[in-house]
């Protein structure tokens, strides 16, 4: 049985640079060498970052939250060693939004990260994966 499947295109252009995404939307731009653009491994977190931001949104609506603002930072700690991939990703998440408190603003982002986030779920499983909470 087939899932759902995407496919994205991606196009050297020069030195370690790129240019790639989803036939039909605009391109991102991705610098091997993180020099002109965001890295394959940083945009590896940008992805984690925006798959739970679009789980968490919705949820903290259903809870009642009139959400004003969501910034997540991550952290991701890479293997000294090849490959180098992330050992550990750190997400800071702040909150700003009347009816948002603690416990709220836990249950969505639990229910992301150990659910409902694809891309956290596409990780290798031996990847720590932690967060925090300010909320504002």
């Amino acid at each position: 049985m087939a899932g759902n499947v995407r496919e994205i295109t991606v196009r050297w252009l020069d030195e370690l640079r790129f240019e790639g995404g989803a036939p039909g939307r605009p391109p991102i731009l991705v610098d091997g060498n993180s020099a002109a653009a965001t890295s394959p491994v940083e945009l590896l977190l940008v992805a984690a970052a925006t798959c739970t931001a679009a789980d968490v949104v919705p949820i903290l609506q259903k809870q009642r939250v009139a959400l004003r603002a969501l910034e997540i930072a991550v952290q991701g700690t890479r293997r000294e060693t090849e490959p180098r991939r992330y050992t550990a990703l750190h997400f800071r998440f702040t909150i700003t939004g009347a009816g948002a408190d603690e416990a709220k603003a836990r249950r969505a982002i639990d229910l992301s990260l150990e659910k409902y986030c694809s891309v956290v779920a596409s990780l290798a499983p031996d990847i720590r994966i932690s967060y925090d909470v300010a909320l504002r």
